[in-house]
Formats: C-alpha cells, structure tokens, sequence
C-alpha cells in the first residue's frame, strides 16, 4: 500500500451504469463497447431478478444495436428473450453480448439457447459461465452443436461481481452474505450507554438502503431488536417503503423478539422469519406465531442459532444475498463459521471512547495477529465524511 493513501468519492458503480444505458445512442460510436453496454443493461435491473441472475444482453447487426434488454422479475423474459423480441426478423445474422451463458434448461421460462438458434443469431459472446447445475456449460453445447460461434471472457471480471451472490448460490446452495457495520475511529459501534444513532453521515445511510434494497433478506441478532427496534425496510429517497421488501430475518435462539417489535408488525411491509433454536420456550414462539410470524427453528451452536443451519435452509428458500447489519456476537459467530463473503465497513471521523462501548467484532477474538482473517480485493472510499472499506475474507478460523 501506498504511504499516502489516495481517497476518492465512493461511486455506487451500477446506478452509474444505468445513467450509461440511457445516454448511448441505437447506432454505437468509435470505441462502443457492448458488453459494458450489457453489464449496464444487468445493473439496472440488480435487486429485482433474485433467484435468477441480474443478467443484460445486446444484439448488434452490421454495427447497429438492434435488440436489447434485461432479465425481468422471476416468471418474465430472461434479457436474451427481450433483446430477440426488440430485433424481430433484424436479430437473424446479428451477434449477442450476453453478460451470463444463456440458460439451455426449462425452468420459469423456456430454454434461452434454443431461443437463439431458432431466431438465427449468428455469434454468441457471453462473460461467464453459468455454473449452476442447471446449466453447467449446457447453453454453449447447445449454440456450439448449432454452428453457432461463441466466445466466453469479455469483461469477465465486472460480470462475476456483477452477481456474486447468484453465483455463490448457484455454486454452494448457500446465500452471500455480506456484513455490515459502522464504527468510530477508535472503533465503537455505540457509545458505553449503547447509543448508536448516528455514527455514519446521510451520504453513508443512503448507500446502505440500496444495498438493503438490492439484497433478498436482511439480518439482524436480537440483540439489535432489543436495543434498537429497526424497522429493517427498504426505502427509496423520500422515505417510502419499496414494492419489492428483502426478507426481515431475526436470529433469536431464546425467541425474545417483542411482539411489540416493529421489524414483526402486522403491518410493515414484507415479511419476517425469526429463527431460533429447539431449546427456544415453546410459549415464545407459539406468541410469534400467533401474531403471524413465521419462526424457523434450527439446531443450537454453543447455545445460539447455529447460522450454517439457518443460511442453509435460506438457501433452500431462494435466498441468494444477505444483508448482515450485525452485532458484535453475531458478527463474530458469521465469521467464525466462515459464512462471511464480504465485509462492508464505515469507519466515521468521530471518537467516543469507554472501555465498555462496544466493538463491531466480539467473542473471544485471535490470540495472535497471524491468526488474523484477512481481507482480499480491499477498496476505500469517501462515502461523505465517512470512510467505507471493502474487502472479501480470504478465510476464517473454522476453514
């Protein structure tokens, strides 16, 4: 790393490429790249297509984009299917830059590979391979046995971050989970009485709800709830709450979540799971379930909901991302079992100080700095006043 660190303004990279999709022209200029023009088409839809990928595809024809689109909400038109449906008789001879390998399975919607061959497309440039086992390389069998030609790895990089959840999923069965924390620059995430509100700027909330936004479910410890009663919803910038709702998800192992609560009301938007564990009062959770909540019960890990356990049967769920907005506990138990894909940091230029204020990361820590869980791929950004830092666990303890 560099003596003086360079700090730049934080860009939330996909709203910046949706401006990208509608400032380019039908016919491309010098230098037009259409697989940027593709991942642009993917970004916009980010947050609506779970548990299929967010995925742009671009039909150009003797230099002139004739089809384009994204994949719509699960049930609609993957973004290969609404490209050939703009081109009609124009998509026969042209070629697709495709940010994903089209699928060659029938599943909420038929096969896209064949949707290809029969419109007649000629060539086929896709960023990455669809490793679901679904597909599994099937779409470029399918083109190639075609006479089709196909070309796999243009901008492969910004498409694998593009949908690193699906792809995590896709892989493991196992949803993305990325923590979430604020501290102070002496490092508290509340002062010693346990006030919070707030240690990021406006600038750093804001991009937190698009990244709640764009996530399947939300996590949070009980501890959370107890001490701060989130509502725990997407909201867009006036403050209103979004059609589309992440899954509130409580990880409670003694089922002491309110029903008062106001992340379980009746009336918020969305829906809640509470998950806890068999040795949870059944008094307490047959409450929740009075109410309307929907409580998972799961194994016990040192007394608290096993999080493997629970991320599984996520999974199960079709939940491809979570949102951690973690306490130190849960925090550390995340991590501990090596479930933490990405950690989200904002370091605020305040101090608070108070031996007994806590930390974002608690349990009982390493005993030496080369026990230490390193950061891989590390970003920093100005988010406003704040610092965010980025980076992906190379590995955890129990790994």
């Amino acid at each position: 790393m560099d003596a003086a660190l360079s700090l730049r303004p934080a860009q939330d990279i996909w709203p910046v490429c949706r401006r990208r999709v509608m400032n380019m022209s039908v016919r491309p200029s010098a230098g037009f790249d259409p697989m940027l023009r593709a991942l642009a088409l993917a970004a916009s839809v980010v947050g609506t297509t779970s548990p299929n990928p967010a995925v742009g595809a671009v039909l150009v024809r003797d230099g002139e984009i004739v089809g384009e689109g994204a994949t719509q909400p699960p049930g609609g038109p993957h973004a290969e299917v609404v490209a050939l449906r703009q081109a009609g008789e124009r998509a026969r001879g042209a070629t697709l830059f495709v940010t994903l390998e089209p699928c060659s399975h029938v599943g909420r919607t038929p096969p896209c590979a064949e949707a290809l061959i029969a419109a007649g497309v000629r060539e086929v440039h896709f960023a990455i391979p669809d490793p679901s086992p679904w597909v599994a390389g099937g779409g470029r069998r399918a083109l190639e046995a075609a006479g089709i030609s196909v070309h796999v790895g243009e901008r492969a990089e910004e498409a694998r971050r593009l949908n690193e959840a699906f792809l995590k999923w896709a892989n493991t069965g196992l949803p993305f989970v990325t923590a979430k924390y604020a501290m102070t620059l002496d490092g508290k995430i509340a002062t010693r009485a346990g006030h919070s509100r707030w240690i990021s700027g406006e600038a750093a909330r804001a991009l937190v709800g698009r990244w709640r936004a764009a996530s399947d479910a939300i996590l949070v410890g009980v501890q959370t709830i107890l001490r701060d009663d989130p509502q725990l919803t997407a909201r867009d910038e006036r403050g209103q709450p979004l059609a589309r709702q992440p899954l509130r998800v409580i990880f409670d192992s003694r089922a002491r979540t309110p029903s008062a609560a106001r992340a379980v009301a009746p009336e918020a938007p969305g829906r809640a799971l509470v998950v806890t564990t068999d040795e949870a009062p059944p008094e307490q959770i047959a409450r929740l379930r009075a109410q309307g909540v929907e409580v998972l019960q799961v194994p016990s890990r040192a007394g608290r909901v096993d999080p493997g356990a629970a991320l599984r049967e996520l999974g199960r769920r079709e939940v491809t991302s979570v949102f951690a907005e973690a306490g130190g506990e849960l925090l550390a138990s995340l991590l501990a079992a090596g479930l933490v894909d990405k950690v989200v940091a904002f370091i605020a230029p305040i101090l608070v100080g108070g031996a007994c204020a806590p930390t974002p990361l608690a349990g009982a820590g390493v005993e030496t700095m080369d026990q230490a869980i390193r950061l891989r791929d590390v970003s920093y950004e100005l988010v406003g006043r704040d610092v965010l830092v980025v980076g992906y666990p190379v590995c955890s303890p129990a790994s």
